[in-house]
């Protein structure tokens, strides 16, 4: 069965349709072509005829021009756009016309520099030039290392080994940084909240250290489809830039659909599992021999649907080896494997969570299924161009959870389709990751007086390290690095902790299986958690906090188990307060602390509660910015409510905001996490917090602050719409959590927020 005879299926099942949001089919584009640039390498336009393009997009040839004309660009198209040969052709052109020319290629994660180096390859074997590209990565052997400083033309690596790598060992790169022409940032839409606030700092050493060397380099960008690409890229390298966002890529037919799961008990509100219904939709597909890949939101979801997709491969007579699950936490080769297998066709479905939203080569998939809304309307498209990478017909699914988020986008799905992305939001000169930044800087170069890094801040940070003991002032008024200790070991651009637990398996002997950030670690690898991995259940017999290490071994189990989190918080310094309707917005920095104090057992298949136990790991504390709305003691009276009925209240409205926050910042849900507390301890009312996961905030607070009214409007639209009586997962929260109050206190103290 073809994929347009499933799609027939699909609309004349009317069980299906009844859930079914939104259909929309987006029509196919030609391509819009343009000539070689008449400068062009002949060797380059010989090589790119032999690969079958004999005339560029659009959109390639004005990257090129406006690169080849000196001009920092950045390039915004669609997923399979052809986005890569924008920066490669200025770049080879560059190398062949001067071989001391350099590059460096930045990507968020190895597999993308790895498809990088192959695609570079391809490119430059037909031209017979000896251009030398190297992956300078963590997996980079000692032995090879040498070579890649001295001789690598175009050296591809990660923001990461940039900054731990490199950069502190400027010494051995004279020739990259004494000759470096281009520096390429490779999903510019990526490098958001607290990864693109250290990637701007990393770039600023970067340029203080090629300005050392005497070069200055020209950036080019790529991003995805952002509000704000432009505004976002000047940010990251503090240049202005040309923008380039006419597509000239062809574009198959693509379906769109928007599934609502079917409500199982109305009196609760509650729908089916986004996981079952994309257990289903998936098996549709798989059974039609349909290519296919599923978005989930969790590490965790990834196990609990493979291990379900594994079963439906089973029951359709074929092997469960044709379905895999790809994730953060499996081991490079494993990783690699699987792209392999995808691309190859001898795996037919991946279960994944965000990692293959970028642009990894995995061949060319036909459906694509989103177990949940990803989070904003940019990863959305991302994720949905996974599929249709041809001119041919594809499919994107998108089947809602009952979160508040989810329930939003599927019942206004014209916000989702007529609505620009999100913007992207970087703080640069967060306290906190700029003053870890200026210590590694200085660590590579000592600061003159008067030197600016970023901010006017820097003259009164460097004597604040110089009175620490960190820095010295010398005589002629510089500043050199004095400490033992290697700064740059210390600062990690993508957890707030430096440290990760490994993951060994005890079964047969020792092996190391995965990792886990160290947050993470207290809800997925305690003592007695069952930990998945591939669709397989560990047991975690140990987990050694000291060593950062989890023992776990081979099981049997019917059950996973889902961690819970006490969180308290203290507020600092408010930064700004303003009086609304009611009582008060303000935003500030917050102390939080948080420690995993239980876990519950939960049955595969019913999702339903056989067990709990309780969790002993020491409490973590973070300091990073919050937006808060607190309320006027006078609620109480004004809404004639209970002490209890208020507290069920604030607990709705805060599992609410935690939903539709999002929606006005371009943010992982995670990155942003909901407090409501009866009396708050800084101001002793009734308040709810929003903070940012993120050590030191990024400047999602401040824009929450700013859309304070929005953000309650659409909360109370959200409880207007939905149908249950007294609270459920689709608005407020269930009615076990908030209680049978819960849901009508929530619409009023939202009411009373908003003045009416």
């Amino acid at each position: 069965m073809t994929l347009e005879q499933v799609l027939d299926a699909f609309r004349n099942s009317p069980e299906f349709m009844a859930n079914v949001t939104a259909w929309r089919k987006l029509p196919a584009r030609a391509a819009v072509f343009a000539d070689f640039p008449e400068d062009l390498d002949p060797r380059l336009a010989e090589a790119l005829r032999g690969r079958g393009i004999s005339r560029l997009y659009s959109h390639q040839a004005e990257a090129i021009r406006h690169i080849l004309d000196r001009r920092h660009t950045v390039v915004v198209t669609p997923t399979a756009s052809g986005k890569t040969l924008c920066y490669n052709l200025p770049v080879l052109q560059s190398v062949l016309a001067d071989p001391e020319s350099r590059a460096l290629y930045l990507f968020p994660t190895k597999a993308l520099s790895q498809d990088q180096v192959d695609e570079l390859h391809g490119l430059i074997e037909p031209t017979g030039a000896d251009i030398k590209t190297f992956t300078f990565d963590g997996d980079t052997p000692a032995s090879a290392r040498k070579a890649v400083r001295s001789a690598g033309h175009i050296v591809v690596t990660n923001p990461d080994m940039l900054h731990q790598g490199i950069l502190p060992h400027h010494t051995g790169w004279v020739k990259l940084f004494e000759n470096l022409r281009f520096v390429v940032v490779d999903e510019v839409h990526f490098y958001r909240g607290g990864f693109g606030s250290h990637l701007a700092n990393v770039l600023r050493r970067l340029k203080r250290i090629c300005a050392f060397y005497g070069s200055r380099p020209l950036f080019i960008g790529c991003s995805a489809t952002i509000a704000n690409p432009k505004e976002l890229f000047e940010k990251l390298i503090e240049e202005e830039a040309v923008l380039v966002d006419r597509n000239g890529a062809p574009r198959g037919e693509k379906h769109f659909i928007f599934y609502n799961p079917p409500v199982v008990n109305a009196e609760l509100g509650i729908r089916r599992s986004s996981i079952k219904e994309a257990q289903s939709v998936a098996k549709r597909f798989l059974a039609s021999g349909v290519q296919t890949i599923v978005f989930v939101r969790s590490r965790l979801r990834v196990e609990i649907l493979l291990t379900y997709l594994k079963e439906t491969f089973q029951s359709l007579k074929r092997s469960a080896d044709k379905v895999r699950g790809y994730r953060g936490g499996y081991l490079p080769n494993l990783r690699r494997e699987i792209e392999r297998g995808l691309r190859d066709g001898s795996i037919q479905c991946v279960v994944s969570t965000n990692a293959l939203e970028l642009g990894i080569d995995i061949g060319q998939l036909s459906a694509s299924i989103m177990a949940g809304y990803p989070g904003t309307i940019a990863s959305t498209w991302q994720q949905a161009g996974r599929s249709g990478r041809r001119e041919s017909v594809s499919v994107s699914v998108l089947i809602a959870s009952s979160a508040p988020l989810d329930q939003y986008v599927i019942r206004h799905h014209d916000y989702f389709f007529d609505s620009p992305s999100e913007n992207g939001i970087v703080d640069p000169d967060n306290l906190i990751i700029l003053t870890e930044h200026l210590k590694c800087a200085a660590f590579e170069l000592p600061f003159r007086e008067g030197e600016r890094f970023g901010t006017d801040a820097t003259e009164q940070l460097l004597q604040y390290l110089e009175e620490h003991g960190v820095l010295h002032r010398a005589g002629d008024g510089q500043y050199h690095w004095t400490s033992e200790s290697y700064p740059a070991e210390e600062v990690s651009l993508r957890s707030a902790a430096p440290d990760n637990v490994v993951i060994i398996d005890t079964t047969r002997g020792e092996r190391v299986i995965g990792e886990v950030d160290l947050f993470s670690a207290p809800v997925m690898v305690h003592d007695e958690a069952i930990y998945l991995h591939e669709g397989e259940p560990y047991h975690v017999d140990k987990l050694d906090w000291d060593r950062r290490q989890a023992m776990v071994r081979r099981v049997r189990s019917d059950y996973y188990t889902d961690a819970q989190t006490k969180t308290d918080i203290r507020v600092l310094d408010e930064f700004e307060e303003s009086p609304v309707p009611g009582g008060k917005k303000g935003h500030g920095e917050v102390s939080v602390t948080c420690v995993a104090t239980l876990y519950k057992k939960i049955k595969f298949g019913t999702h339903e509660n056989v067990g709990s136990g309780r969790i002993h790991l020491p409490e973590m504390t973070m300091h990073t910015t919050a937006y808060w709305w607190e309320l006027d003691e006078r609620v109480l009276e004004a809404l004639k409510l209970t002490e209890s009925s208020l507290g069920d209240g604030l607990k709705a409205v805060a599992n609410l905001l935690a939903n539709v926050a999002p929606i006005w910042v371009m943010t992982d849900p995670n990155d942003l996490r909901t407090l409501p507390m009866r009396r708050s301890p800084f101001a002793d009312k009734p308040t709810v917090y929003i903070y940012e996961h993120i050590p030191g905030g990024v400047g999602y607070g401040r824009k929450l602050y700013q859309n304070h009214g929005l953000i309650l409007s659409a909360a109370r639209d959200l409880i207007r719409s939905c149908h249950c009586a007294s609270g459920c997962p689709s608005c407020v929260g269930p009615t076990l959590e908030v209680g049978e109050k819960g849901k009508e206190s929530a619409l009023r103290l939202l009411e009373w927020g908003m003045g009416s």
